[in-house]
């Protein structure tokens, strides 16, 4: 992905500067839960514990908007909003993933172990858990659904403006993995993290996009169109 024109070091301060969401309480029991198991502190390993959750809603979106696009095929307008979610759920997922394999990569370089919650039966306990959260809330208000996935994208977007503040030393450090730099053609891990968080961004102001709030995307100068 290339930074382009997009002032990195400005959106990330834009990040901490601006107020948070007013979180739903949902949302404040999810990350409070994911503090008790990984700690207030934001680092990698949580960061990777996010991302191994983070693409599981557009999965779950993904294949609930193919169902429907099967029961109202005679009428073109739901096909086509059912096909707008289905396209951005499977670019989400991918870019989600792509952000695991980065830290992953970051993780190797710096020689961090993954922690307890990252180990294969609790990682497969988390993944199972937040399916089924994911398919309860998309049948229960699929905009609802959209809204938490704001939530969590903002919630997301704060954690790496974070992590590149109280990590300075990313400022001079090289990337030199050719994964990450096919992900992020910039110079430093600060500037690779500081990319991450805008994609959250992305994916919060598209969550927004299709709940219905419109009046709560955060524009920046680059951003892909909605």
């Amino acid at each position: 992905m290339e930074q382009g024109k997009i002032d990195l070091k400005k959106e990330q301060q834009i990040t901490l500067d601006n107020p948070r969401y007013k979180y739903s309480l949902m949302a404040k029991i999810f990350f409070a839960g994911m503090d008790m198991v990984a700690g207030k502190k934001d680092n990698l390993p949580k960061a990777k514990l996010l991302e191994i959750l983070a693409s599981i809603p557009y999965r779950v979106w993904e294949i609930r908007h193919y169902m429907k696009q099967t029961r109202k095929y005679f009428n073109s307008e739901k096909v086509a909003t059912a096909q707008n979610v289905i396209e951005w759920g499977r670019d989400a997922q991918d870019n989600e993933f792509m952000h695991l394999l980065v830290i992953h990569e970051k993780m190797k370089e710096d020689g961090i172990k993954d922690r307890w919650y990252l180990k294969a039966f609790f990682r497969y306990f988390f993944v199972f858990t937040y399916v089924i959260i994911a398919r309860i809330m998309a049948c229960f208000s699929q905009k609802r659904a959209f809204l938490f996935n704001a939530e969590f994208e903002n919630h997301a977007e704060l954690v790496y403006a974070k992590m590149v503040k109280d990590n300075p030393e990313w400022e001079n450090q090289k990337v030199n993995s050719p994964l990450v730099l096919n992900y992020a053609n910039v110079e430093t891990w600060a500037d690779v993290f500081r990319r991450i968080g805008l994609d959250e961004r992305d994916h919060m102001n598209h969550s927004f996009h299709f709940c219905g709030k419109p009046e709560l995307i955060q524009k920046y100068e680059g951003m892909p169109s909605i």
